[in-house]
């Protein structure tokens, strides 16, 4: 196994966990980040979870496809 192959896992499966930390509890991390409790950045919020979670099913799928 290279190390590319061992990385991309351990990263797609950190991403798709903050992914869905974000997309579950969105007000938690507005809290944090110290955000308005708007519209827009709720909005903004559900995007970066989506776009999390994608992420780590991506490189778990590229990884599955690299080692079969």
């Amino acid at each position: 196994m290279t190390r590319a192959a061992a990385i991309m896992p351990l990263i797609g499966a950190v991403a798709a966990i903050a992914g869905l930390a974000v997309l579950l509890k969105p007000g938690a991390l507005r809290a944090r980040l110290g955000l308005s409790d708007s519209e827009a950045s709720a909005y903004a919020l559900r995007i970066v979870g989506a776009m999390l979670f994608a992420l780590g099913l991506f490189l778990g799928g590229f990884t599955l496809a690299l080692n079969s």
